[in-house]
């Protein structure tokens, strides 16, 4: 008998978004002035309201290519909505500041960020994000282990394997079944099948912020 436990994992999920992951390159040529009026223009965003003719003075003032802003927009607003929607019991500050340096997002663009995720404002964000994008839990620990059934009421010897699986979910509740080999490489396959169609969706390129 065997088993394995999920290490922790970045907020971000075993997948970066696309729009994060390019988000340091574009962040180069940014000040920390211009970074903190998009910020604050995200977050009343969220909020509910309509920042517009903000955005739209940001534009027009940042000697930043408009196409390259509007990356830049995305990413930002893909770390704070990804960060709001998980439990602030799962997601600690430290945590997420090490996620954001593995992207080499600048140390002082980080700790903008974490001072909106982890601020006093959280709990209005988070009720705002939830309204626009209700999610089902979240796994928080998953474990597994594989059992062989040495013998059954009708065969004395059977060694037939089988894989039992635990998912502990962001919701407090626990999830356990068992799976035979069979249908674990089925899953398997296709789990693998998902990806691949993901990442041929992603270099697509057809999802872009449009005026």
């Amino acid at each position: 008998m065997s088993s394995n436990q999920a290490k922790e994992s970045s907020f971000l999920g075993g997948r970066i978004p696309p729009e994060i992951e390019s988000l340091s390159r574009n962040l180069k040529d940014m000040d920390q002035e211009m970074f903190r009026k998009i910020l604050k223009a995200l977050v009343s965003s969220i909020e509910g309201k309509d920042c517009r003719e903000v955005m739209k003075s940001i534009a027009e003032s940042s000697v930043i290519p408009e196409e390259k802003l509007s990356h830049i927009v995305a990413g930002m607003y893909r770390v704070l909505t990804e960060a709001i929607l998980i439990p602030m019991s799962s997601l600690k500050q430290e945590t997420f500041k090490d996620d954001l340096r593995e992207l080499r997002i600048a140390e002082d663009f980080i700790t903008d960020f974490a001072s909106v995720v982890f601020g006093n404002r959280r709990a209005a964000l988070e009720a705002m994000v939830s309204q626009r994008d209700p999610q089902l839990p979240s796994i928080e620990d998953f474990r597994w282990r594989v059992d062989v059934t040495i013998s059954t009421s009708s065969l004395a010897r059977a060694l037939q394997p089988s894989i039992l699986m635990q998912m502990k979910l962001s919701d407090g509740t626990f999830q356990r079944f068992e799976v035979p080999v069979s249908k674990f490489q089925e899953l398997r396959y296709n789990v693998a099948l998902i990806l691949k169609e993901m990442n041929d969706l992603e270099k697509r390129s057809i999802l872009k912020i449009q005026d």
